[in-house]
Formats: C-alpha cells, structure tokens, sequence
C-alpha cells in the first residue's frame, strides 16, 4: 500500500475556465454559519433603522464631525480611540487565528458571508451544481436569458441593499432614502451608493473566492500565527489512505483502501475550489464545508465521521490537544488588557474640552488707561445634556473679565465666545504675565477646567 498522497491542482473545483461551481450541502458547520450569517445580517441592517431619542442611534455624523453610537457621541478629539478599536481587532484576529486558523475568515468575514448570500442566490435562479455547469455550456436561448435576468437582479438587488444600508451609517437613513428617490439627493451620495453598490455586486458576485486568494493578505501571513496545536481543518491521511471507490459494507480495508471513497464531494463544496485533501493551503478559508460534505458521506458508507475536522497538527501525529499554550495565554492577556483599557479610556474620557486660543493683537488700552487682551474661548460639551457653567479669571491682580461670565453649552455642541481681560498696567512684570481661565459648572460636583494663557502689555 501507498503512503504517497497524491498532488492535485490547486483549482481543483474549478471548470475549463476557471469558474467555480459549489453544490449544495447540510450540515453542523453550515447550520452554523447561517446562523451567524443571520446575526451579522440583522446586525448590519437592523442597527442602521435604530433611533436614540430624536436621532439616529448609530450614526458616523462627517459633516458635523460628530459620530453617535447609541447614548454616547464622539469627537474627532477622540480619535484615538478608534486606534484602540483597531488594535483590539488585529490583536483578536491574532488570538483567533491561533486558536482555530482563518475560521474569521469562513463565517464572520463580509467579503465570506456576502460570497455565500450571493451564491444562494445563484442555486435559486439557475439551479445547483450540475444544472448551472450544463447552462454554462449551453446556447444562448430566452430560459437562459431568463435565469441570467433573475440572478443578475437577485445580485443587484442585494448589492442596493447592502450599499444603502451602509452610506445610511453616514448619512440619515430615513432621510437617504426619500431623497434619492425624489432626487434630492446629493452627487457625492449618489455617487457613494453607486460605488458601494458596483463594489459589492464585483466582489462577492463576480470575484468571489479570488478576493480570498489574491487581494485578502490575511491567508499569507496566518502562516506566522499558526504553530502545531492551532485548530485548522485537516484530512487524516493515516485514515483516509489510500483512495478508492467501492460499495457500502465491503471489506475495503482487506483491498488496501482507507476511508476516503474519493468521491470529490469535499472539493465540490469549496468556495475557493481547493482540495483540502492536499494538506492545509493559503486558499483555504477555514469555511468547514467540506467537513459537512465529508461526514455525509461518511454517514452513508456507514464510516465515523471525522475523516476530515478540524484538529491541530500535534494531534495528527498521534500528540495530545493543547489549546492552553504560551502563545494562547499571551495573545489572550494582551487583547484582555487592551479592552479593559478601552472601556477605562470611554468611562474616564472628558466630557467637556474647554480650550481658550488668544488672538494675534498683542494688546490696547482702554478708555480707563488698563491693557486689554483679547481671547477667544472654545468649549465642546461632549455629554448628552444641556450644561451651565460660570467663567473667570486669575493670575493678576485687578483682573477683569470684560464679557459674559455665564454660558450655557448645549448637548453634543460646541460654543466659541470672545472675550477680552483687562489689567493695570502696573501689575505687568516684563511685559507678560501667566493667567488661568476658570471654567465652573453651575451645579455642584459638575466639571472644573482650567486652562493657561499669556497676558501681554507695556509696563510702565
């Protein structure tokens, strides 16, 4: 008997030219990411339809700079908090990736979960596997024409509805709608919802699988991540070896075959056309379909299931399973740490900026013979409620502020006022002094800024 697997191109899958053609196939992995496919769905375009009193509660606000994500709203002052969020990300990427490889990539990832809606939509208009290879090859002819009518429509209409539903993030929904409807729109969102449409319906209607394989960097360097206990899907050639047909309670292993009757099914379901067979390749997109297909057939032949799953390498070579590791605790410790510092930087993050910019002129006197600055005061309340607060002034003695003292900042505005400070002359040392601008809030145990500035005059 051989122990030699035997080397298959890597499209596998695919036809003469190069198209992929998956049939259909049940099973637990499936069920699976429907069901997270589902969530992902209702998540993305339910969240958009959300209201938070007389707003949109999810709402990235460009022209106003300010970004709304249910009872909290944001700042381009908060920036650095997208940093974390990215971090956060690329950090749980990795602690996944080491855990169970690319399995992001097979159930949670758009450009996957789109691909599988669209080839949905594919089986419904012109049929499984088999029926849309022959309409391939088949003459042009009007139930041709029909289908391709109805899967190109299915495409578009999914790729309007995904495009929509995404410039409606940034601009109201509600509004969007009506207004391209009635083309009141503007060009700049027509054209994003255009270009969000065209860009859908190509990725995961026409480039598929090859978005995966060429454009995603994330299959070349999981490699690095991955290490011999990680999770990955698996074909047990120890079992499996050596392939061949035969018929179902025959005594096959007397005849030198193993488990696998090499009937294909497992490169039939691959999206990316692959044969998993070959041993774990940079295409794979940890989708678990040829499991599902594997242990169907498994179940007919009357064999255990298994034949391929996902398990570690270690575990192959007849080792124990480790998920607990080195590599996993500190992968999990870091990303950990950097949530519980996320949350601490949305909980501790000011909720009023008070900053005061002095202008250009250096300095005047007034008609009582003091020296008058003149000041510029911002104030952003970040909060959700309408706040008050009291202004003043130190550093000098005889200080005055000239201007309104009392301001009332709105939820989620910013407020520019000026004001001018005056000051004898006499209490000038040099020309320049430090002062310090007191911002009170007018209800006790609410906020107390202070922010520096210079004074400038002609001493005497």
């Amino acid at each position: 008997m051989s122990n030699t697997i035997p080397v298959r191109n890597l499209a596998a899958g695919a036809d003469a030219n190069g198209k992929i053609h998956t049939r259909k196939f049940q099973g637990v992995f499936r069920r699976l990411r429907i069901i997270g496919g589902s969530l992902l769905f209702t998540l993305f375009f339910g969240t958009a339809w959300l209201s938070w009193g007389d707003r949109q509660a999810v709402l990235w606000d460009l022209s106003d700079k300010k970004f709304h994500v249910f009872g909290s709203t944001f700042w381009p002052q908060d920036l650095v908090l997208l940093s974390a969020i990215l971090m956060i990300c690329a950090f749980g990427l990795f602690f996944i990736t080491v855990v169970a490889g690319r399995v992001w990539c097979g159930y949670t990832c758009p450009q996957s979960v789109w691909m599988w809606v669209f080839m949905w939509a594919e089986r419904v208009a012109e049929g499984d596997r088999n029926q849309r290879k022959k309409l391939d090859q088949a003459s042009f002819s009007v139930s041709k024409l029909y289908k391709r009518v109805v899967k190109h429509g299915l495409w578009l209409a999914i790729s309007l509805a995904t495009a929509l539903t995404f410039v409606g993030y940034f601009t109201p929904i509600r509004e969007l709608l009506p207004d391209l409807v009635t083309l009141q729109a503007s060009g700049m969102t027509a054209f994003w919802v255009f270009f969000f449409t065209a860009a859908t319906y190509l990725n995961a209607g026409w480039l598929r699988e090859k978005v995966c394989v060429h454009m995603c960097p994330y299959g070349r360097f999981q490699s690095s991540m991955l290490d011999k206990d990680s999770l990955v899907i698996s074909y047990d050639a120890a079992r499996g070896e050596s392939r061949g047909a035969r018929k179902a309670g025959s005594d096959y292993q007397s005849e030198g075959l193993g488990d696998c009757i090499d009937c294909q099914m497992c490169v039939q379901v691959c999206p990316t056309g692959i044969d998993i067979r070959d041993g774990l390749q940079m295409e794979c997109i940890g989708c678990a379909a040829c499991i599902d297909a594997c242990d169907s057939i498994m179940d007919k032949m009357g064999y255990p299931k298994g034949l391929i799953r996902y398990t570690s390498e270690r575990e192959l070579e007849g080792g124990p399973l480790r998920i607990i590791r080195p590599r996993f605790l500190g992968y999990g410790a870091f990303l950990v740490a950097c949530i519980a510092t996320l949350f601490w930087a949305i909980m501790a993050r000011p909720m009023v900026e008070f900053d005061v910019v002095k202008d250009r002129g250096l300095f005047r006197f007034n008609a009582q013979g003091n020296v008058e600055n003149s000041y510029t005061l911002k104030v952003l309340n970040k909060s959700q409620e309408s706040k008050a607060f009291q202004l003043s002034v130190s550093g000098m003695n005889d200080l005055s502020l000239i201007g309104h003292t009392y301001i009332t900042v709105g939820a989620g505005e910013r407020f520019e006022m000026p004001v001018s400070v005056a000051a004898e002359p006499a209490g000038l040392d040099g020309g320049v002094a430090d002062i310090a601008f007191h911002l009170n809030s007018a209800n006790e145990g609410g906020e107390s800024l202070v922010t520096s500035s210079r004074f400038t005059g002609q001493p005497n």
